[in-house]
This record gives C-alpha cells, sequence and structure tokens, in this order.
C-alpha cells in the first residue's frame, strides 16, 4: 500500500480547542455574529455550546472527530462544518433539535469549540490559528479557563437538563457501566449508526 492510499484511509481528527466560561451575550444574535467574526478571521470552525449540556471535553472533541469522518466520506448532514459538530454532539440529525444544545441569551455559561478543519478533506477549509480562535473567544468571555481532555466545565453541567435532553432513563442509566459522560458519549458516537 502506498503513503497516498494510508493517508486517505486514515481517520480525521482535527485539533480541538475548547473555552469554558461565562460570556456576555447581551443579544444573541450579536454574539453569533462575533463568533463568525473569529471563524473568518482565524480560520477555525467555531461552534457554541450550552455549558450546561456539556458533561466533558471528551464529548465535544469526539464530536469533533465524528463530524470530520462523516465530512470527510461524504456523508455530511450539514454543509457547514460547526452545524455538522453540533449534529454529533446532540446525538441528533435534526438541525432545529440539535440547536437545542447551543447557547442563548438566558444561559450566559458556554462552551466555546475552536476547530482546525484545514486537513479534513472535503472541509474546504484553510489551516486554522487556533491559538488566535482562542484568544479571541477569551476575549468575549467575563471569564475562562481552557478546558482539557475529559474535562467538565468547572461550573458542572446540568444533570437533570442532560438526561432529559439526551433521553437518558432511569432504567437506561442504572445498566451503564460508567456514568452520565459515558451515556452522552455513546449517544454521540451512536448518531453514525443511525444514519
Amino acid at each position: 500500500m502506498t503513503d497516498a492510499a494510508v493517508d486517505a484511509d486514515a481517520e480525521p481528527d482535527p485539533p480541538v480547542r475548547l473555552v469554558a466560561g461565562t460570556f456576555a451575550i447581551a443579544d444573541l444574535d450579536d454574539f453569533l455574529a462575533d463568533l463568525d467574526e473569529i471563524a473568518e478571521a482565524t480560520g477555525a470552525v467555531v461552534q457554541a455550546f450550552d455549558a450546561d449540556l456539556v458533561v466533558s471535553g471528551t464529548q465535544l472533541r469526539e464530536a469533533a472527530r465524528l463530524a470530520a469522518r462523516a465530512i470527510a466520506r461524504g456523508e455530511a448532514v450539514a454543509r457547514d462544518p460547526g452545524v455538522e459538530v453540533l449534529l454529533y454532539a446532540a446525538g441528533r440529525r435534526q438541525i432545529d433539535r440539535a440547536l437545542e444544545l447551543g447557547v442563548a441569551e438566558d444561559e450566559p455559561r458556554a462552551v466555546v469549540l475552536a476547530a482546525d478543519f484545514g486537513d479534513v478533506p472535503g472541509a474546504d477549509r484553510p489551516p486554522a490559528d487556533l491559538d488566535g480562535a482562542v484568544e479571541a473567544v477569551r476575549g468575549l468571555a467575563l471569564d475562562s479557563a481552557e478546558l482539557a481532555e475529559g474535562d467538565a466545565p468547572a461550573t458542572g453541567f446540568d444533570e437533570e437538563r442532560v438526561r432529559e435532553f439526551y433521553g437518558i432513563t432511569d432504567r437506561e442509566f442504572a445498566a451503564t457501566n460508567g456514568g452520565l459522560a459515558d451515556a452522552v458519549r455513546e449517544r454521540v458516537a451512536l448518531l453514525d449508526v443511525e444514519k
């Protein structure tokens, strides 16, 4: 097998950085426009999530990896890589339902993902300046911290809202060997099966 064949078969794994914090979201459209400007200026895929529904950084990193794989295979539902990441993070194929995982004016706590899809075949993105994207996102925050692999937002997540959003029943939760974060990651991974 040639090196080119090996590279073509490799699973895309875009670099991802996550910023969790409290954001001044006086107007949601303005906040989203600010994120779009950051994406445009840095080449990064930038997507914001309601921190109450993010159980760990791993959830969002896995969503980005699976979204990149879907794009590379020509199987993406959304044209925008950020929306595809949102679909995987939400474990849903319907964009309108996945948007419930996004930020809202009355929920200023958020986790913002910045990812480099520049090496993802089919994404048609330039290489991203992730340092610049993270710095710009942190500039929008009243307070913030970068999430390491596996970390949950410092303020935690809302277990009741997470279980309701992902439809995790008491019976399913009791049957899970891991915790709630494991059940959510399973929802993220199962989205490929549901296609």
